[in-house]
Formats: structure tokens, C-alpha cells, sequence
């Protein structure tokens, strides 16, 4: 089942997620259908909180069509940060049209839970350290227009009103 993805102005994208306190067919179920929904929008990686469900979960692909490297990711944690940094050319699914340049950390060290209960540790890095800091800024109700600066924010302000009126987002 492809979600609604929720876009600029929906509340729920400001809210924190819950931790998932049971791995069920449900959240099974939720990561399926989101990997679903993130691929239909050619999308890199989607939190919950995108398709209005407010639990910790992300799923992730950072692979090639040809070569795909899907993620389900159940309650992560970042527990390491490199000092070092890399710039990449973020968008977000929630931002249809928006991209620009963000600085994060270029390694991290995430530690989250599998669809199996089993507890992970992953360092990611390049690409898969910018989606899934993304993703977990997400889960914390932090947008990814909040790591600009403000002077970026103001030259988007257009971009960021049309978005927001349009209030929804086609997935085809």
C-alpha cells in the first residue's frame, strides 16, 4: 500500500515519533508499505512521521536501481559523530522542488533495532550518513529547511508558502 506523503505545513512533520515498544506484524506491515511508498517517489530514505504514523521508524535505500541496499530501521540512535563534515544537495519528499546544500557529520554511528528484534550497530557514511541523519531529524520534528541558514531559508520563503498551500503531494 503506497502512503500520503505528508508535506511543508502538515503538523505532524514538527511532532516527535514514539520509540516502537513491540515489533509486530503491524510495524512490519507500516515498513513494507513505506519502503512501497519511498520508492514509488523516488525517494532516498522516509521516516514515519512523512506518512503521519508518529513511531521511530525509517527505511532507507541508498543503492542503485540496479544494485538496491534497502534498510528497515526501527528505533535509531545516533551514538557517534565524525568532526569531519560533507556537503550534499539534500531534497525531501516532504518538499517537493526543494533541495540545497546541507552540512552534517560524514560518518555516523547509528544503533537501531531490526525487524527481528535484533539489535544493530551500523557506521554509515557519505550519502547513507547525510539520508539517515535526515531521516532521524525527521523522527525528531526537526526539517531539514532548520539546518539552513536563515538567509537560505528567506530566498526559499516563495517556495516554501506555494508548498505549503498545496498541502499535498501526488505519488505516481
Amino acid at each position: 500500500m503506497i502512503y500520503k506523503i505528508r508535506i511543508y505545513g502538515d503538523p505532524v512533520l514538527k511532532k516527535k515519533a514514539e520509540p516502537v515498544t513491540e515489533i509486530n506484524d503491524e510495524i512490519k506491515e507500516i515498513l513494507d508499505n513505506m519502503l512501497e511508498t519511498m520508492y514509488a517517489s523516488n525517494g532516498v530514505g522516509l521516516a514515519a512521521n512523512q506518512v503521519g504514523i508518529l513511531k521511530q521508524l525509517i527505511v532507507m535505500d541508498a543503492g542503485t536501481k540496479d544494485s538496491p541496499k534497502p534498510i528497515k530501521i526501527i528505533n535509531p540512535v545516533i551514538i557517534e559523530k565524525s568532526k569531519e563534515k560533507n556537503e550534499y544537495e539534500e531534497g525531501c519528499l516532504s518538499f517537493p522542488g526543494v533541495t540545497e546544500k546541507i552540512y552534517r557529520p560524514a560518518k555516523v554511528k547509528i544503533k537501531f533495532q531490526d525487524i527481528n528484534n535484533n539489535e544493530i550497530t551500523i557506521d554509515f557514511v557519505g550519502l547513507e550518513a547525510t539520508a539517515i541523519q535526515h531521516e532521524i531529524d525527521h523522527l525528531n520534528g526537526i526539517l531539514f529547511i532548520n539546518r539552513m541558514s536563515p538567509i537560505k531559508r528567506i530566498m526559499l520563503d516563495k517556495k516554501l508558502k506555494e508548498i505549503k498551500n498545496s498541502k499535498s503531494v501526488e505519488v505516481k
